[in-house]
């Protein structure tokens, strides 16, 4: 399908924007400054290995798979670092082709894992949580939803174990299904909330969870000289007889191009029950500094 050349109003600046025989090049050729004011929609396509993600993860979420680590102190005066190794690409997409703000159907994959260390004790590895998970999500407009399977394990610190013999390590494990919708009232502000059902858990995990949550991120190229974030999230677990968990993040952020992979700095406030599910009994208090990078 050939529409020549055509003026697009979303453009940045009005710069012209380009599309030829339904290539995906075409779609790459200016980065569209509202991203939701489209006069036009792409044709939708089978991709493979897509770029960009319909369905990001929680900016303020304890268990999104991304690069990060977070410095705190708790209310025992116990320095820590709370390190996230993961990250989640897209395999499949039924839809645009465009990387900025994609619509239609991808299918994804994500992992990650969750290592706590004790500054105080010569960085000893206290525990650490492991997640993979294929969401499968979709996405038009200012609208999106998630369906996936994750499945997570902790595992108890030996220097943890060393320290204190009494401990006794619980076989924490989860496999769940995760309905999840998000809305977008305009491109930079995203409201969300998921449930999450587990069909098979151990370890003292019970089947429910829910998060919910808001987070406000320009999505424009920042940049050096970057711009704010704030992001605020509620965490639920059966387990823990959902008294919760509440995470709180505010900041400077920066992206190279529109709607791309993040990186951010920042405050971070945690009230409510361990996000490590070796003391999900446990309550915490985390006062701390973070870095963290998004895709």
């Amino acid at each position: 399908m050939d529409y020549g050349e055509m003026p697009y109003e979303g453009t940045e600046q009005g710069e012209p924007f380009y599309i030829e025989d339904g290539s995906t090049e075409a779609w790459q050729a200016t980065e569209p400054a509202m991203a939701f004011d489209s006069p036009m929609h792409a044709p939708w396509m089978w991709q493979i290995l897509p770029e960009g993600l319909i369905y990001r993860s929680y900016l303020a979420g304890p268990k999104e798979p991304r690069f990060s680590g977070v410095l705190f102190r708790d209310r025992n005066n116990t320095w820590y670092i709370d390190s996230t190794l993961g990250a989640r690409v897209g395999v499949l997409r039924f839809g645009t082709p465009d990387p900025y703000k994609p619509e239609g159907w991808q299918l994804d994959v994500e992992g990650a894992a969750f290592p706590r260390l004790n500054m105080d004790e010569n960085r000893d590895l206290d525990s650490a949580d492991f997640r993979a998970g294929v969401p499968l999500t979709y996405g038009i407009g200012g609208f999106e939803a998630k369906f996936a399977y994750y499945h997570t394990s902790s595992h108890l610190g030996d220097e943890y174990m060393i320290r204190n013999p009494s401990a006794v390590r619980i076989n924490y494990v989860r496999d769940a299904l995760v309905l999840g919708f998000a809305l977008r009232p305009n491109p930079n502000i995203r409201l969300y909330g998921e449930a999450g059902w587990a069909f098979y858990s151990d370890g003292g995990a019970l089947p429910w969870e829910f998060q919910f949550g808001a987070e406000y991120a320009p999505v424009q190229a920042t940049g050096f000289r970057g711009a704010p974030f704030a992001a605020v999230n509620g965490y639920l677990r059966e387990e823990q007889n959902y008294s919760g968990t509440l995470t709180a993040q505010a900041g400077w952020m920066w992206r190279s191009r529109y709607n791309g992979p993040m990186l951010r700095t920042g405050f971070q406030y945690l009230n409510g029950k361990s996000p490590q599910s070796q003391f999900f009994d446990q309550f915490e208090e985390q006062f701390g500094w973070g870095l963290w990078y998004d895709f």
